[in-house]
């Protein structure tokens, strides 16, 4: 291959990430916006629909326990405040019923997807806005929030998502 031509493909390549990043600008800005407002988008195939964080903490928030287990830690209790996430989905008013799986995204591109089954499990899954008392901050304060699952049925913390925006339902 010549020089020419991998010239050629480096700007193809530059020229696709380009349209990409165009055609992604409004999502991202969304997204972003939704973070810094504290809404989470809660959707499913027949529509999404925004709450505010007000609309979650009338919710009768619960104190809870999950052991966080890393790979540069021991495992170790920590203490958490938030909502049931089977709450949170009943006050968007979407049914679970003829859903499979719960597909969480964090506003740093991570993924989780629960079975519904794990959503049903009493006691597990939550959406968590505190953190020992303290409200969880943004990615950019630093923080893990201002929102994150907490699966605390999860044995190595795995399947927890930080700076949650968005939840899917399929």
């Amino acid at each position: 291959m010549t020089n020419r031509t991998i010239g050629a493909i480096i700007v193809i390549l530059i020229i696709i990430m380009g349209v990409f990043a165009f055609m992604n600008r409004e999502i991202v800005k969304d997204v972003q916006e939704a973070q810094e407002n504290r809404e989470i988008i809660i959707k499913d195939d027949q529509g999404e629909t925004k709450l505010i964080f007000d609309d979650i903490v009338q919710l009768d928030e619960e104190e809870f326990t999950a052991t966080l287990d890393t790979s540069d830690t021991d495992p170790e209790e920590q203490s958490y405040t938030g909502i049931p996430l089977m709450k949170v989905i009943e006050k968007a008013g979407i049914t679970i019923e003829d859903k499979n799986q719960i597909i969480v995204r964090g506003i740093d591109g991570y993924t989780v997807a629960f079975r519904t089954q794990e959503l049903m499990d009493k006691d597990n899954l939550y959406l968590a806005y505190k953190h020992n008392g303290k409200f969880l901050k943004s990615k950019r304060e630093g923080g893990s929030g201002p929102y994150q699952i907490i699966a605390r049925k999860d044995q190595f913390s795995q399947r927890w998502c930080k700076f949650v925006v968005e939840i899917e339902l399929r």
